[in-house]
Order: C-alpha cells, then structure tokens, then sequence
C-alpha cells in the first residue's frame, strides 16, 4: 500500500475542498438567484470540468502555470522556483477541475428555497450577505454537505489533470491514482488490487453519504 501517495491525495483533497467551499457558496447563490443571462453563461463555463477532457484542462492550466506564461513568470520572480510540477500546482489544477461539483449541488440547494422567506429577509432588512449567511445557508445544509462530499472525492480521484500539472514526483504530486498506474505499469497487480479496493470502498462510503444526505432532505410521505 503506497500510503506517501495516499497521504498526498488527502491533503490535496482537504486543501481544494476548504479553498472551493467559500467560493462556491456566493458563486451558487448568486446563479441560483439570478435573473440576468449572463447567469447563463457563468453557469456553463463553471460546468466545463464536466464536459472538457481532463488532458485539455491539464494542457491550458500547465500552459497557464508555466515559465513562458505571464504569471508563470510572476510567480518565478516572486519566489525563485517555477510553479508547475509543485503542489501548489496540484491545488490549482484541482479547484477548477472540481468546481463543478462544488457549485451545483449548492446551485439545486438554493434554487428549492422558498423564495417569500428571502423576501421576508429582506424586507426585515437583512442585507444580501446577511440572508445568505442567516437564512439560505442554514436551509442548504445538505447541499453544503454534499458539495463538500464531492469535492472531495473528486479531488482524490482524480487523474489526468494531477498527472500533467503536478507530474509524478514521489512525495509531492504523485497522487494515489497515479500511484496506482504506477504499480500496473510495473505489474505489480497485487499492490495495485490492494490501493484499488481502499479507493472502491471509499467511493462506496461517498455514494452512501450522498444517498443519505438525500433522503434526510426529501420529504417523507405517510404510508396508508
């Protein structure tokens, strides 16, 4: 059991999640609550992880991180070591590869509220931060939950972005999923199948989590 690469994965998972979770709760509120058509567009741009080949994004953000890149550069002045292939690298590739599943659970959350008890928020005088803060994030704790849920599995599955932003450096990016490449590529089945049934039953534990968050949220009708 490679458990260096494990240990990368769940810091890299916790780090993603506590930066995304504050971005994606305003994001969320605002799509949710929006009239305008730009909303639209903001929306499709933040599904595009979904939809884009994980080597496409990895490609632009490598290209984005990189010494020929304006902030690439920035980022060598400031600090006097390249950006890409670092960790820091990895954080950044995965906010974005996760947003996704950050924002659209918070999105239906918000969207199912009642929109009089916002209303009523703001006729009492609450300010618009104040009603999210007070009123639609306390009524979305499973959406919450379920965002935060995801984020984090999908940042501890994740593969093609990890590999060509963060590389394979033991220690440091080499994430368990590249780890587990690694081990097949080496036929070392038997390490492989190991590392392979502790991400099965972790992806088990999340769909459980997620079910059950779902059921908790929807009504439940008397039986006759």
């Amino acid at each position: 059991m490679d458990w260096e690469a494990i240990g990368v994965s769940l810091r890299l998972a916790g780090v993603t999640t506590a930066i995304l979770l504050p971005v994606a709760v305003p994001l969320a509120a605002w799509l949710a609550l929006t009239r305008r058509r730009i909303g639209v567009v903001v929306e499709a741009v933040v599904a595009l992880p979904l939809v884009l080949p994980p080597t496409v994004l990895g490609f632009y953000v490598l290209t984005a991180l990189g010494t020929r890149s304006p902030f690439g550069q920035w980022w060598q002045e400031l600090t006097g070591a390249t950006l890409a292939f670092t960790f820091t690298s990895l954080v950044i590739a995965s906010v974005l590869s996760s947003l996704p599943f950050a924002v659209q659970p918070m999105v239906t959350a918000f969207a199912g509220l009642d929109r009089r008890l916002l209303e009523a928020s703001s006729v009492l005088g609450r300010t618009r931060t104040g009603t999210l803060l007070r009123v639609m994030l306390p009524m979305s704790k499973a959406g919450l939950a379920t965002a935060a849920v995801l984020t984090f599995a999908h940042t501890i599955g994740e593969f093609g972005v990890v590999l060509m932003v963060g590389g394979n450096i033991p220690g440091q990016t080499r994430t368990v999923s590249i780890a587990i490449y690694d081990h097949v590529q080496a036929f070392d089945y038997a390490t492989a199948a190991r590392t392979s049934a502790v991400m099965l039953a972790f992806s088990l534990l999340v769909l459980t989590a997620i079910y059950t968050l779902r059921r908790r949220k929807e009504t439940v009708w008397p039986r006759l």
